[in-house]
């Protein structure tokens, strides 16, 4: 479905990918791990177009993604999720959603909105609610919410557990094995790894912009370096 291959993305002088090929098949979960600063927020920024790749290619079903800007890579049907949520804070919860379905016809607005109610009942309690007043937890289900109105067959999703209190890391988690089980396809970028490869069919290792590891989800659990460096073995 996704296909990544030797991508180098740079902030100026700073070397910030370093020549990253990967693939993501239709179904999978598939995870991207690693420090602060490894280059993991910057390959999903770069894959949905805000950040530009000076070699390689990126193929999204078959079609390359070069050049396209990001509005046209949401309407490919690859919805991405930023790190930090990024709600729009001034508007209501189901205003914020209706924004997420700005490359669909109107006349399917209304289902997809149910659907996301759906899955999401705490966000139609709070549908007429700004979004600046939900919690940590409620904003991120509004985030991922706002990208499922686009109907992804991809869904890029940046660090869903950041601040959130333990028991609301669980109930994301679910979430995404449940949008995983109903067909949507997921490339996650996590700072909790032991969460993130519990849950993914296949993993990538990133270290200050290089893959240097990948396996199955249960591999990786399992491999002493990795159990070292990031889960605390």
């Amino acid at each position: 479905m996704l296909k990544v291959q030797d991508i180098n993305v740079y902030y100026g002088a700073i070397h910030a990918i370093k020549d990253i090929s990967f693939d993501v098949n239709d179904g999978e979960i598939v995870t991207l791990i690693g420090a602060n600063g490894a280059g993991k927020s910057t390959t999903l920024q770069t894959i949905s177009g805000l950040l530009r790749s000076t070699t390689g290619s990126i193929e999204f079903m078959g079609k390359s993604l070069a050049g396209v800007p990001p509005f046209q890579v949401v309407a490919h049907g690859l919805a991405h999720v930023p790190e930090g949520r990024r709600v729009f804070l001034q508007m209501t919860v189901e205003e914020n959603l209706e924004m997420g379905a700005f490359t669909r016809p109107a006349s399917e607005v209304a289902d997809s909105l149910a659907d996301v109610y759906k899955r999401f009942p705490r966000l139609e309690e709070r549908r007429r609610q700004i979004a600046g007043t939900l919690s940590g937890g409620e904003q991120q289900m509004l985030a991922m919410g706002r990208a499922l109105m686009s109907k992804p067959r991809l869904l890029m999703l940046d660090e869903p557990s950041m601040g959130l209190a333990p028991i609301l890391v669980e109930q994301i988690f679910d979430i995404i094995k449940e949008l995983n089980h109903a067909g949507v396809t997921i490339l996650l970028v996590e700072q909790n790894a032991q969460m993130a490869l519990s849950v993914a069919h296949r993993g990538y290792v990133l270290e200050t912009g290089k893959i240097v590891a990948t396996g199955t989800g249960a591999e990786l659990l399992n491999d002493e370096a990795v159990k070292k460096a990031y889960l605390g073995g």
